[in-house]
């Protein structure tokens, strides 16, 4: 019995049974916050003394959005004596002339906002947290990245959940979207979001898990920061690392919602990447460093499953990408090999792994529908943003390993324009390598399904169309938007 298609159907089953624990958890966390939002937690009530509140703008080159966040930040609802905005400006062009007139502008009006500037940009965004925290006497910390634009009562209704307990560490809220609907893009980026923020966090808080600060959009009590480590810059995401070791340490954190802090999705595909790099890479790391403290915690076997599942959200792309590479050969096993028919029947079992996400999507959909939503069909969305994603796998799964292996990677920004059309674009780099291998397994996938055609089997027909949609549109973007 030859072994090499046996090692090939074996690793393409081990990469199945990991999608299929991926989406039955994705299932749960459905059924978790369905009964949460049954349930709704009642307001608490304002405090009698308002505490002292910093709110921090990390900023780096973000002259398209820069005066925007700080006039959202100025006109936060709160007593002016206890509020003091930082400006956190990394920024090494014309972003810090920006920043200093509009500081200067609203400083006149009795706004109590600093513009801190360092030396260099040691530890990025962490750092810049880090170091402003030294600079401040502030007792809960909100963060804002530059994108965002937190309505002005934000500190109003988040301030008073500390209340409830001691132990409440973080107060994070949902991110809304400001150009949902300007490109296919920015609508496929949306969908993806509203399910993690409608479905995911409330799941997990519901259920008493360990959920995670965003990175902006939320508030930190300052004590649970020290108390576990302060920010640092071990992962490309700092907010993650932060959000386990505090959590392991016994505080607890608090999701809202119905809090809606909105913020703009990247525009274009560069963008778009950057951004997933640093998320997907900085899982990892976070996972290379928390996991085995997770399981020697003493946490319940339930909620240590599900920070398991948690943190290796970001893997689903490399089982996604092997299966993926393994598929077309496997046309070609199957057709040589009648005697495994059994086998590959078991194989066949793939669409229903994306049961369960189907109906974690559909909920989210259902969620975040407005009346002011465009009608869509959901099944085809639902395919086309599962394509693209699929067409994400071979950037995504190499940040992933880029991350178990523990290489260092620099902190790279989302650049945003500030929905200007003309606005100065930043940058993250020009096409790579990368981009022509997404072409040529765009062609891969077609030829996969033409051997399947060839053999009278068309099984992995619909899997290979969703692998070649997705990966020529990733590269169709990544060229269109690299002119």
């Amino acid at each position: 019995m030859p072994v090499l298609p046996l090692l090939l159907l074996g690793l393409y089953g081990l990469c199945l049974l990991f999608i299929i624990g991926f989406s039955v958890v994705q299932w749960q966390l459905t059924r978790l916050a369905l009964r949460a939002y049954a349930q709704p937690t009642p307001l608490p009530p304002a405090p009698t003394a308002w505490p002292h509140v910093t709110v921090q703008l990390p900023l780096y080159n973000e002259r398209n959005v820069a005066e925007r966040i700080i006039d959202a930040a100025a006109v936060l609802d709160y007593p002016l004596d206890l509020l003091h905005i930082q400006v956190l400006d990394d920024s090494t062009d014309d972003t810090v002339a920006l920043v200093a007139a509009r500081i200067a502008h609203h400083t006149t009006q009795g706004r109590r906002i600093s513009h801190v500037r360092r030396s260099s940009r040691e530890g990025y965004k962490a750092g810049a947290l880090a170091h402003g925290l030294h600079l401040t006497d502030g007792e809960f910390i909100a963060v804002f990245d530059a994108d965002f634009v937190p309505p002005p009562d934000f500190l109003r209704q988040t301030i008073p959940h500390f209340a409830t307990s001691p132990r409440i560490g973080v107060v994070q809220t949902r991110w809304g979207h400001l150009n949902a609907d300007d490109s296919l893009l920015t609508r496929l980026q949306a969908f993806g979001l509203n399910a993690h923020f409608l479905i995911e966090q409330v799941g997990r808080h519901s259920g008493g898990h360990f959920i995670n600060f965003n990175g902006t959009g939320g508030v930190w009590r300052r004590s649970c920061i020290a108390d576990a480590g302060g920010w640092r810059a071990d992962t490309l995401t700092e907010d993650l690392d932060l959000s386990y070791r505090a959590q392991l340490r016994g505080w607890h954190f608090t999701y809202l919602p119905a809090v809606v802090a909105p913020a703009e999705l990247p525009a274009v595909m560069d963008a778009l990447k950057s951004q997933q790099f640093r998320w997907n890479k900085g899982a990892a790391e976070t996972a290379r460093l928390h996991l085995g403290t997770v399981w020697r915690s003493g946490a319940r076997l339930s909620t240590k499953l599900h920070a398991t599942f948690h943190l290796l959200n970001s893997s689903v792309y490399v089982a996604i990408l092997l299966m993926a590479l393994l598929s077309v050969p496997l046309v070609f096993i199957k057709a040589g090999h009648p005697q495994w028919r059994l086998a590959f029947q078991l194989a066949a079992i793939f669409p229903l792994a994306f049961l369960p996400l189907v109906y974690y999507f559909l909920t989210a959909w259902r969620l975040g529908q407005t009346k002011r939503s465009p009608r869509r069909s959901y099944p085809a969305f639902f395919l086309l943003f599962l394509s693209v994603s699929m067409g994400l796998a071979l950037h995504n799964a190499r940040a992933v390993l880029l991350g178990w292996l523990g290489q260092r990677s620099p902190f790279i920004r989302t650049p945003k324009t500030g929905s200007q059309p003309s606005a100065r674009r930043y940058r993250t780099g020009g096409l790579d390598a990368l981009v022509l291998l997404e072409g040529l397994l765009a062609v891969y996938f077609v030829f996969g399904m033409a051997a399947g055609v060839y053999a009278h089997d068309l099984g992995l027909l619909p899997f290979h169309l969703l692998l070649a949609s997705g990966f020529g549109t990733v590269c169709y973007y990544s060229i269109r938007h690299a002119r």
